[in-house]
């Protein structure tokens, strides 16, 4: 997600050394004792983020978006420059090209058959979406994300919102001029 923010904001991507990203991981892992898996909760992820930071990166904070609703997924993605996703993949991904549901939810469609998997969503458009994952560009397509994604963050970055306004003309202050008139 820095990269692509940065890519939008500065116009250069920043991109983080490995040794950041696994620091990170080290810091929020956890391991299945019956498998020895290693994996991380996405919450987790987001509280050291915003507290420690990655890679000198720190996020300023972050929601929960609702993804059952398409309408609100895509302008979350549109405004804070992205999603950070969480997917209960089907072994039936493994051999796809395209992440597509396959009409069944059983044997190797199962969510979760291959595994929990934290994507970062960079586009969408009508026929699905388009992920980084394990240092790649991934589309799915919507029914594949109503039947597997079961949790979605937008974030907000300094990356993205280069003083103060994103390259979408997303305004910081006026955001927070809003939660102010609605939490004091």
């Amino acid at each position: 997600m820095i990269e692509a923010w940065t890519a939008a904001g500065r116009g250069l991507a920043v991109e983080l050394p490995e040794s950041a990203v696994l620091d990170a991981f080290n810091h929020v892992k956890v391991v299945d004792p019956a498998t020895g898996e290693e994996g991380a909760i996405e919450l987790e992820v987001l509280r050291y983020w915003r507290a420690t930071g990655i890679g000198q990166h720190r996020i300023g904070a972050y929601a929960r978006v609702a993804v059952h609703d398409p309408r609100i997924v895509k302008t979350a993605a549109w405004l804070f420059g992205g999603l950070y996703i969480g997917l209960q993949l089907p072994l039936t991904a493994n051999a796809q090209t395209v992440w597509d549901w396959t009409g069944s939810l059983a044997g190797p469609a199962r969510p979760g058959s291959w595994g929990g998997h934290a994507v970062d969503v960079v586009r969408y458009d009508r026929n699905g979406l388009t992920v980084v994952t394990w240092g790649r560009l991934q589309e799915l397509t919507w029914s594949f994300w109503d039947r597997y994604c079961d949790e979605a963050y937008c974030i907000l970055s300094d990356d993205f919102l280069e003083t103060g306004h994103a390259p979408n003309g997303f305004d910081l202050e006026a955001l927070e001029a809003d939660l102010a008139l609605v939490t004091a």
